[in-house]
């Protein structure tokens, strides 16, 4: 047995069109209904809610994810890995394509990063695949007219030692994990461009200016959104709690107004 393909999970089952999808989930909705009333589970509400979400799948993800219609200066735009599936530059045109559409959160993962060791040959092969696309998707998003009102956000958990991990030769070695220091780029939203936030000590190992807690990114990210951090607060076994902690400070001086 065969696990199904990611084209073949979001069409409808042959022999049957969108038209007859919506009038049997239709039927299946006014049944769960009566269901619910009768019994007053709140999970029958969530597999009504379950089953709209699939349909709505089944019928736009087939046209988010062809890219047939992009045209070959998006694609030299986002690089030569751009039309190829399941690469950093395809999910970056897919991403603005689902902006466009309206999707409220995207989230792009590329792996690869945790070198201890052959640092020189596939850290420049993690750039080569990230660089362009991310800056490709910077300049669609603002050409389009979408940046002002989306938020980017580009990092990882942690940073990497500026010093070598392992053997130490001209084309092999690699760098620990490091959590004192290391950068997260945003851009759009209410973001300020061009500006750079906290500086590290003569070795990269501690920050000496300006430092942002992931307490302070969190409760920036959630102002840009909208979202007044302090008023997640609550209050358990008589201490207090929030997404941010009770740490976290909005960073004013990165916002655009």
């Amino acid at each position: 047995m065969t696990a199904p393909t990611r084209s073949s999970i979001f069409r409808t089952p042959p022999g049957v069109d969108q038209s007859v999808r919506r009038r049997f989930l239709d039927d299946l909705a006014e049944i769960n209904e009566i269901e619910a009333q009768q019994s007053g589970d709140p999970e029958i509400l969530s597999r009504i809610s379950q089953y709209e979400m699939a349909y709505r799948m089944q019928s736009s993800v087939p046209e988010l994810t062809n890219l047939s219609k992009e045209t070959d200066s998006t694609f030299e735009r986002y690089g030569p890995d751009s039309r190829k599936p399941g690469t950093f530059a395809f999910n970056c045109i897919l991403a603005r394509r689902m902006a466009e559409r309206g999707v409220r959160f995207i989230q792009l993962f590329h792996r690869g990063w945790d070198q201890h060791g052959e640092l020189p040959k596939n850290i420049a092969k993690k750039c080569a695949d990230t660089d362009q696309p991310s800056a490709a998707l910077i300049t669609d998003l603002k050409e389009r007219g979408l940046l002002d009102e989306t938020l980017v956000i580009w990092g990882g958990e942690f940073g990497r030692t500026v010093y070598s991990q392992g053997k130490l030769t001209e084309t092999d070695y690699g760098r620990d994990h490091h959590p004192r220091c290391f950068t997260i780029w945003l851009a759009g939203g209410c973001i300020k461009p061009g500006l750079t936030i906290g500086k590290t000590d003569d070795f990269s190992y501690n920050i000496t200016d300006d430092p942002v807690h992931v307490h302070d990114l969190n409760a920036t990210i959630q102002h840009c959104l909208g979202i007044d951090h302090t008023r997640l607060t609550y209050k358990f076994q008589g201490r207090n709690f929030r997404l941010t902690d009770v740490h976290g400070n909005v960073v004013k001086q990165v916002l655009s107004y």
